[in-house]
């Protein structure tokens, strides 16, 4: 009888896995047409198991597997994502250039988290979304996460509010691009240091031809490599606010450990070691198993979950982004690199 129970268990880990692989690979694919390009494969994976949940609902027996892609693939996903990032890009780019990166960081973050409060939105939806305008999307959200201890409702419905807020921005941009007095360069600075995640800066930055879509690029790695250091600031603020609230004496559990593997394996890729072709298909890895990730966050996500916590978090990301929009070309302007 033990016997039976511990085999279908076993069976129900890799069947739950299973799927959370099938919905990322489906998302990829998906992920390749063109409205859809502009959403991503992480977006799209999470309406999937969403949809699925909807349709099939989720038996316990598989739960143990989509939580297992939940958290332990997620932690791998993030740090060989770092492969995609090479530091020296972000160093030739200029000190200019990394100066807007940052200060469009810190003003959506701290922008949007307030907004949000004010909205009404709860802590935890509020950093979450702040984090994944300010930094780079669903895949900031999910590194995040972990480290306020977020509920997996919350972290889906962040990744999809900024989601939609990347694609309705990104169609807007690519609409206005014309009006701009802004070169190629110029504009795409303005949308890699304001677009939400890298797909939508790509996207907006293709109207402004190859030079914006590379420059573009650049600036939104180095919002990327920023997620190291708002990682770990988040995570101190986060312990010393429980310490304080509980009486926890210090730990060093709740510091996100894996973004030093995220950071590890940017140095690695900056470093040249591997061939670039190497490298990318690391990346790919890296974005099926974050993929699979929000695949069974999506799983365990119902559709009125999301439009109760989403609606609020959602009008608050619209307002601190148009914010953002502003305050980023103003400086580009400022920076004079127009």
């Amino acid at each position: 009888m033990g016997e039976n129970v511990q085999g279908n268990n076993r069976n129900g880990f890799i069947i739950g896995m299973g799927l959370t692989l099938l919905l990322a690979l489906l998302a990829g694919l998906l992920a390749k047409l063109p409205f859809l390009a502009i959403m991503g494969q992480l977006v799209i994976a999470i309406i999937l198991g969403m949809a699925w949940r909807a349709a099939f609902g989720l038996p316990d027996v598989l739960r143990s597997g989509v939580t297992f892609s939940n958290k332990k693939l997620l932690r791998l996903g993030i740090i060989l994502l770092g492969m995609r990032l090479n530091l020296a890009d972000i160093y030739n780019a200029g000190m200019n250039v990394f100066l807007i990166a940052f200060l469009n960081l810190v003003f959506a973050l701290v922008l949007v988290y307030l907004i949000a409060r004010w909205f009404g939105v709860d802590r935890n939806l509020s950093i979450l979304t702040a984090c994944g305008t300010a930094i780079c999307g669903a895949a900031a959200v999910v590194a995040i996460a972990p480290i306020i201890k977020a509920k997996e409702t919350e972290t889906a419905v962040s990744a999809g509010i900024v989601a939609l807020l990347g694609t309705t921005f990104t169609l807007i941009y690519s609409v206005i691009y014309g009006l701009l007095p802004l070169s190629a360069t110029g504009y795409g600075i303005f949308a890699g240091g304001t677009l939400h995640e890298v797909a939508h800066v790509v996207a907006a930055a293709g109207a402004g031809g190859e030079a914006a879509v590379d420059m573009a690029v650049i600036v939104k790695l180095t919002r990327v490599a920023l997620l190291v250091p708002v990682a770990f600031l988040i995570g101190y603020l986060f312990q010393r606010g429980s310490e304080k609230t509980a009486g926890n004496k210090p730990s060093l559990s709740i510091f996100p450990w894996f973004i030093l593997g995220f950071l590890a394996m940017s140095g690695f890729n900056t470093l040249g070691i591997v061939s670039e072709s190497v490298a990318n298909g690391i990346v790919s890895i890296a974005y099926i198993l974050i993929a699979m990730a929000m695949g069974g966050l999506g799983l365990n996500v119902e559709v009125k979950t999301f439009r109760k916590l989403g609606m609020k978090g959602f009008a608050a990301g619209v307002v601190g982004s148009i914010f953002l929009a502003v305050f980023g070309y103003a400086l580009v302007m400022i920076f004079n690199v127009s």
